[in-house]
């Protein structure tokens, strides 16, 4: 397993950027809502993140659930976890970004100022999500009968 990580971490990208594609640079082109609006699109990038952890999940667990600064350097700090940690972001990151997008699209926000923080989302998640509903806040009005927007939707 160890000889096929540096390709599993370089080739990872590949299951999401299509979709950040779509979002980024095609958001109103009716097929992008369509394929973004299914949850399935993550599903991939999740296999590859199973399949990489699930030999070494008890220990992984271990580390994780009583978590100390150095056991996580030591986790992150190998080819292993680092390949671990990478496709987790990826994962992640595009839960959140589809989620953003699809919240924007919902509540019509310009996607000339969403693609931008799309991008964001996709480079540094945490601060795009910040930068995201910060915008959201000051561009929409509260509505009360407002249909929420699901995470998941198949």
């Amino acid at each position: 397993m160890t000889e096929l990580l540096p390709m599993v971490f370089s080739s990872s990208s590949l299951l999401v950027m299509p979709f950040w594609a779509l979002m980024i640079f095609a958001p109103v082109w009716r097929w992008t809502k369509r394929i973004v609006s299914s949850v399935w699109i993550i599903v991939p990038i999740s296999l590859v993140y199973a399949l990489l952890v699930a030999p070494d999940a008890l220990a992984i667990f271990q580390t994780v659930s009583n978590p100390e600064l150095a056991s996580i350097q030591a986790l992150l700090g190998t080819p292993a976890g680092a390949t671990f940690a990478w496709v987790h972001f990826l994962a992640f990151d595009l839960f959140v970004g589809r989620w953003a997008y699809l919240d924007s699209r919902a509540r019509n926000l310009s996607p000339w100022l969403v693609s931008p923080i799309l991008f964001f989302i996709l480079m540094l998640a945490p601060l795009g999500f910040v930068l995201y509903m910060i915008v959201r806040s000051v561009l929409t009005k509260p509505m009360a009968n407002q249909t929420r927007q699901p995470l998941v939707s198949g």
